[in-house]
């Protein structure tokens, strides 16, 4: 059986097998569909754009 790994969809948060890596965050195939077909006039559109960027995995000591 082929298994796929999982990743973390930095704008859902949710762990998905498919989807893109842009500049190290991973957006799955929904949430880029979503993003592809919003206006950047849109207010959901620097919704989503806030929720890509990158947030510490851990905390540094």
């Amino acid at each position: 059986m082929n298994q796929q790994s999982l990743h973390h969809c930095q704008v859902c948060d949710e762990w998905q097998a498919e989807g893109i890596y842009v500049l190290m965050t991973f957006i799955c195939k929904s949430c880029e569909r979503t993003i592809v077909q919003t206006s950047p006039d849109d207010e959901l559109y620097q919704q989503l754009v806030e929720r890509m960027k990158c947030r510490p995995l851990m905390k540094q000591m």
